[in-house]
């Protein structure tokens, strides 16, 4: 009943605040998994509450391995993605679109606008775009969805969103690394939440660096 008086954006964080304490007292590779399938899935849930507290306990106690830590992060983002991947594949546009229109579309944060601007990403950039879209904020979660609705090939599928979730959660991975050798425990949400929107410039500085690298080959070979 008290949440029903606090402001929205508290009480967001204060939700976050309990899991992120909860993760780090039960931090595994299975929960790392888990959540990460949830986070790349149609169900919001944000990467950067699981990836970096690993990494940083990894790093910390040792009770994990950094690296094993982004492998397993990217396969639960791979099996979150494939999920969206066929649930498109077997229900069609129209159906994704009335679940966007719906309220427990919205509960879930998804709505038209977002599934036609992952669709729209996905029709200008083509297969590319399951790579590039993992690094974008609002696109990574859905466009594996308009991947789905166009019956892309599932292999190149899987090796595109691979690669773009292996290089997410290798940031993720790396805030965590750093964090770790430079704040101690009790500050780590605060830290991660400060440096949360770095890590979206990061992405998109990394995007814009394939792009270009990508434009430049294709400039090259015209040649």
């Amino acid at each position: 009943m008290t949440d029903l008086f606090l402001p929205l954006a508290l009480t967001d964080y204060l939700n976050a605040a309990w899991f992120f304490d909860w993760f780090v007292n039960n931090a595994s590779y299975l929960f790392v998994f888990i959540f990460m399938v949830i986070e790349s899935s149609f169900i919001p849930f944000p990467s950067e509450v699981v990836v970096p507290p690993a990494a940083y306990l990894a790093m910390q106690k040792g009770d994990m391995n950094i690296f094993i830590v982004v492998l397993v992060a990217t396969a639960g983002a791979m099996v979150g993605a494939l999920v969206n991947y066929v649930l498109a594949l077997l229900i069609g546009r129209p159906i994704v679109y009335a679940f966007a229109d719906s309220r427990f579309g919205h509960a879930c944060l998804i709505d038209r606008a977002k599934v036609e601007k992952a669709e729209k990403y996905f029709d200008e950039h083509g297969a590319a775009s399951t790579f590039f879209g993992r690094l974008i904020p609002a696109v990574r979660q859905l466009i594996s969805i308009p991947a789905g609705i166009a019956k892309m090939n599932i292999w190149v599928f899987l090796l595109f969103t691979g690669l773009g979730a292996l290089l997410w959660n290798g940031v993720l991975a790396g805030l965590g690394w750093w964090l770790s050798r430079h704040v101690s425990l009790d500050e780590l949400y605060v830290s991660v939440e400060k440096y949360n929107s770095y890590l979206t410039i990061a992405g998109l500085i990394v995007l814009v660096l394939c792009v270009l690298y990508i434009l430049y080959n294709a400039f090259r070979k015209k040649k």
